[in-house]
Formats: structure tokens, sequence, C-alpha cells
């Protein structure tokens, strides 16, 4: 198959979480133990540190993978959805895995997906430990897909775990509390393994101190720590929450010499090194158009009060989110003052636009329903003057047809 049809089969035969929502999650670690054992256990033969959180495990995954690159190492980088091309989800020192490896893979262990119906995600961790192995990599930094404890991720032992914080987001998979939830994503504490948590949260700090216990496994609250003077040029002003947390994994990380200098040269350096998107994107300037692929209350929290500290006439809003999201809980961040584009975006789980409209209409937001993400943008700048302010969100997906 060619590149475009192997990935066209990826993504209409398989259950993926994308696509379906929690019907896709068997929440079993059966499947992916028994593809690791068929492509011969790849994941132990590189060193790897683990990432879950609610918000900024993408950002900290690239921070961490940046360092490293910087320290001059050769580090693979698992992340997920990606933005523009599935190859985004695997890359080596920023430079994405060979459309020839996929195709390759897809085509060698397609009897293996059919026999045992493994999932989009399952079938695609697979791949990227087969790669990094392949490849050699010195350390890899794996993010969790969702939750931890249940993820396909969670078959490795890394050097490190870090879990950036908690908050309310896919509640009907992780449960319908912080505490449930930070039980989930405490999941990726392993035996005798360090583990650092990026905010302190005084409601939940017990489920990690217990878990922590269990597994006899050093836990660093990193946000309890002095600020640090380390800088990132990844926009955004909520990224220094980040920080602290990757300082953190690196003061962990035994056998590996990294100094104050790669640290540094890595965090400024961040896009170029590892390619990500989506965060705090500036699109344009006149007027000011970006995009942010925050999609729960506390991330989009973040990136409301960084707009209210613009200046800027106005503020024009392209909006889109997922059926399954708690709109309540999030409506009530935006501003009444601002103009609204709805828009659904181009996937099966997309909620629509008129949906939307009706939800927000109840919190005093008031706007137009768009066809497209694409037509929802082209409206909002031919509204907006160079003085005003355009913010693209409320989903990956929104976020996705944008870039």
């Amino acid at each position: 198959m060619t590149y475009k049809a192997t990935l066209e089969w990826m993504f209409g035969q398989l259950p993926m979480y994308q696509k379906l929502g929690k019907n896709a999650l068997n929440h079993k670690l059966d499947k992916i133990l028994l593809f690791s054992q068929h492509l011969g256990s790849p994941e132990k033969k590189f060193k790897s540190i683990h990432v879950a959180g609610t918000n900024g495990k993408g950002s900290s995954s690239h921070m961490l993978a940046s360092i490293l690159q910087e320290a001059g190492y050769k580090v693979g980088l698992y992340t997920s959805p990606h933005l523009k091309d599935f190859r985004e989800r695997i890359r080596i020192n920023g430079k994405t895995i060979g459309k020839k490896f996929v195709v390759d893979f897809i085509s060698k262990n397609n009897s293996f997906f059919e026999d045992n119906k493994l999932s989009f995600f399952e079938m695609t961790v697979g791949m990227a430990f087969d790669y990094f192995a392949k490849k050699k990599v010195d350390i890899a930094i794996i993010e969790v897909g969702l939750g931890g404890r249940f993820d396909s991720t969670n078959i490795i032992t890394p050097e490190v775990s870090l879990i950036t914080n908690i908050g309310m987001d896919h509640t009907d998979i992780l449960g319908d509390t912080l505490g449930k939830i930070a039980f989930e994503k405490a999941g990726i504490i392993k035996e005798g393994v360090p583990v650092i948590i990026s905010e302190y949260q005084e409601e939940i700090a017990e489920v990690f101190q217990e878990m922590a216990k269990i597994k006899k496994s050093k836990l660093v609250f990193a946000r309890k720590k002095g600020i640090t003077e380390f800088k990132t040029s990844l926009l955004g002003k909520y990224q220094s929450k980040n920080i602290k947390g990757v300082i953190g994994v690196l003061e962990a990380l035994e056998g590996f010499s990294v100094e104050q200098r790669h640290i540094k040269s890595g965090l400024k350096n961040v896009v170029k090194n590892t390619g990500l998107l989506g965060r705090w994107q500036v699109l344009q300037d006149s007027p000011k158009m970006i995009c942010d692929t925050a999609h729960n209350y506390e991330g989009l929290s973040l990136v409301l009060d960084q707009i209210a500290n613009q200046i800027f006439d106005k503020l024009h809003i392209v909006l889109g989110f997922v059926k399954d999201k708690n709109l309540a809980s999030v409506l009530l961040l935006f501003p009444k003052d601002a103009s609204y584009y709805y828009c659904k975006p181009d996937i099966q789980r997309g909620l629509d636009a008129k949906i939307l409209r009706d939800k927000a209409n109840d919190f005093g937001l008031k706007g137009e329903v768009y066809d497209s993400v694409s037509n929802a943008q082209k409206a909002a700048l031919n509204n907006a003057k160079e003085s005003d302010f355009i913010l693209i969100g409320g989903s990956n997906f929104v976020v996705a047809e944008v870039l």
C-alpha cells in the first residue's frame, strides 16, 4: 500500500478514541502486551521517561526532548494526538518517522492486527516502540495518551515518571472526581522509579503519596520548590507551570549528563528542536490571531487569563468542541463581550455547531454558526480590525484544521 492508503486503513478500519470516544477503550493492557511480545518487547531495548497529566504533558514532553537533544543525546518522542500528519506522533531528534517505516510496519503486522483486533492507539504505540528500538535511541520521552493505568504506553519501566497536574477532563472514562482521576494517572508510577509531580494540589496529594509508598518510589512535588530562572520559547504564561516538573525530572534522571546550558538552550529551542505545534501559536499579527489546543477547564482558564492581559480592541473567538465535552464547566469561563464563531471539527466526535451555539447562549455568549472551521476562521478575519484579537480553539481537532 501507499502511505496515503495505509493511513486510510489505519484511521478507517480500526477503533480509535479520537473517532469513537470511550467506546474505543477496553481498559486492559493485554493486547498491547501481546503485541509487544510479538515485536520482541522493543520497549525493553531503550531507556524512557513517562509523562502523564491533564494539561501540560505534551509541552513537558517536548521540553524534555529538546533539552536532551541539546545535551547531545538521540531522543525519541512519542506524543498524541497529531495535528497535521500522523507522523508527528513519532519523532527522533525532531525528525518524524519515515513514511516507508509506517507502510512497512503496517504491512508486516497486518495479519496480527486483524487477528487480535488491536485499537488504533495500541497499534501506533507498538510502532513507536519498535521504531525507537530499531533506531537505538539513547532515551525516549513517552507521553500517555489518556489516563495512565490502562493506557497502552503503560508497559514501559521508565527512568523517571512525570505527572504534570490533575484536572476534570475525560470524566466519563477516568472518574468524576479529582481523586479518581489522580488514581488513574498515578497508575504510571512503577516500582522503585522516581516520580515527579509538576503541580502540588493539596486535595489529591495523598493519592500520589500512597501510590509512591506502595511502589517504594521517591516522590517529588516540583511546584513546592522555589521559583526557577529558566525560560522557554513556548508562548503562553502557563508554560511556567511545566518547567518545574521538567527540571525535577532532569534532577532525578541518572546516567545522563545534562548541564544548565543544555536546559536553557533546550527550553529556548523547543519548537525548533521538536516541531511542537498548537501551544499559543501565533498565526498572524494584524489582527493578532493565535490558536491553542487547550480544551478543558484548567487549560482554557489559563489561555483566557493570558488573553485578558493582551492589548486589543475586540475579541473574536472561533470555537468548536467534541461531543463528550462538559460544556457547562468550560463555557462559564468565556467572556460575554467577545464575538463567537461556532464550528464543528470535521470528525465523528465533533459537536454540532448549532448545539454549541444554543448552549453558549445560555451563558450569554453571542455568535453565529458556520459549516466548517475554515469558514468560521474566514468570517472572524473578515470581521476583525487590525487592532482586534482572534483566538481559535476548544479542541485539538479545531486547531488541526486551522494548521
